[in-house]
């Protein structure tokens, strides 16, 4: 070790949890509680994304999707809204939030990227998504109806290479470095879909008990997915 060079036990661990939040509900709330205790995360940053690249423009504008998270969060001290792919103009890319993070945190810091096993098995399709291993770890979560990943032949062979070699076994090993560990995250699975809640507000029909109540009457004082699926 050099003179001078610090040396560090455990890194702080800070939660970065990405998506549309089209809109966000209590599976995704109970999620990041359930993280922030089983991971020891110092804070859940959620980050709703502008312009997805992979998937269809989100129901909702920007401007809704983060009022309704800011919502939903305000009671909760570990939890901080981030609208930096909201206000970026053009396509949201992951590696390029994690990038500023990472400029923005420090190398001192380890990043816990959170998401659902129905994205990690199509990660290969990320922009430069061999580059996330150098920014964060990957929290990955289950989700109702999609397979696990403790079968690694479920993944296609480019993940199931790099899941082989990054796999943590344990939460602790975590905070022992900066970012490049692949963590299977045993979280509840509410059986709740945006989705399904834009369906069901597009029938007419209630969503009490699916999201807080300050987000739900958000959307119908603001007429949201009346006529979006």
């Amino acid at each position: 070790m050099l003179a001078g060079e610090e040396v560090i036990d455990k890194f702080p661990l800070v939660g970065i949890y990405g998506g549309t939040f089209d809109p966000i509900h209590y599976g995704h709330l109970r999620i990041a509680e359930e993280l922030l205790d089983s991971i020891g995360l110092q804070r859940m940053i959620f980050v709703p994304s502008g312009a997805p690249r992979l998937r269809a423009a989100p129901a909702a504008s920007r401007g809704h999707r983060a009022a309704m998270v800011r919502l939903a969060i305000q009671d909760n001290s570990r939890f901080a809204l981030d609208e930096r792919e909201i206000n970026r103009p053009g396509t949201s890319t992951t590696v390029q939030s994690l990038r500023e993070y990472r400029c923005e945190l420090g190398e001192n810091t380890a990043l816990c990227f959170v998401l659902g096993i129905d994205a990690f098995i199509k990660i290969d399709q990320w922009s430069e998504w061999r580059m996330l291993f150098n920014l964060c770890h990957l929290i990955v979560v289950g989700r109702p109806g999609f397979v696990s990943i403790d079968d690694e032949k479920n993944l296609p062979a480019a993940i199931r290479k790099e899941y082989s070699v990054r796999h943590a076994e344990d939460a602790d090993d975590l905070a022992r470095q900066p970012g490049g560990c692949i963590y299977t995250a045993r979280t509840s699975l509410l059986e709740i879909s945006a989705s399904h809640i834009r369906s069901l507000i597009s029938a007419g029909k209630s969503i009490r008990y699916l999201l807080p109540e300050s987000v739900s009457e958000y959307i119908k004082s603001n007429r949201l997915y009346t006529g979006n699926l």
